[in-house]
């Protein structure tokens, strides 16, 4: 078995256990996203994804961020001893056009480097779908509900990109992905802290 099958099978197994943990809303989701792009930084520089390589890097550094983000969450008017778990909340409407701004900016930066720095062959879907990333592993890190459907569109995107690449294991699980968060943004819901 070649490496790059190989890296796309551990990938597969790594990120069907990030998707469970997720579903979940178990902190522990955030070591399998450590795991899980430091297997892919290695696959998706073999495969010329570059911004997907770049991306995998700030994913690893994202997981500790999201952890710590989660781990300890501190209510407004909470004292330090009282630190909780972050709770499951709506996206807040203070934050829907700064992140709309910060996806354009992303996704026109990141273009722009795939096509004067690298010989991408997608660089418009691969800054798309790096810079809703972004944006979408901060809305995790949150606990937003809606982070979900930003996954969602990741998700599809992502799942057409791999197979035009000749990737199948990781196209299989961001189809995957895409059922999930169907289902993930149901049940989130369900979670919403109402206080």
């Amino acid at each position: 078995m070649d490496t790059l099958r190989f890296l796309d099978i551990l990938g597969f197994v790594v990120g069907l256990v990030y998707l469970v943990l997720e579903y979940k809303a178990s902190i522990w989701l955030w070591l399998a996203s450590i795991v899980m792009p430091a297997i892919d930084m290695v696959l998706y520089f073999k495969a010329g994804l570059y911004a997907d390589f770049g991306m995998a890097i700030y994913y690893c550094l994202a997981g500790v961020y999201g952890y710590l983000s989660w781990k300890w969450f501190k209510r407004s008017g909470q004292q330090e001893e009282q630190r909780t778990e972050r709770p499951v909340t709506r996206y807040k409407r203070e934050h829907i056009l700064p992140s709309l701004a910060a996806l354009l900016l992303l996704w026109f930066g990141i273009w722009w480097m795939l096509t004067h720095w690298t010989n991408s062959t997608v660089p418009v879907a691969d800054a798309f779908t790096t810079a809703l990333s972004i944006v979408a592993l901060w809305a995790l890190a949150q606990k937003y509900a809606e982070q979900w459907l930003l996954w969602l569109v990741v998700d599809v995107v992502c799942c057409i990109l791999y197979v035009r690449k000749g990737i199948p294991f990781k196209a299989a699980i961001y189809g995957i992905y895409t059922v999930v968060a169907i289902f993930g943004y149901r049940k989130w819901l369900g979670m919403v802290d109402k206080s």
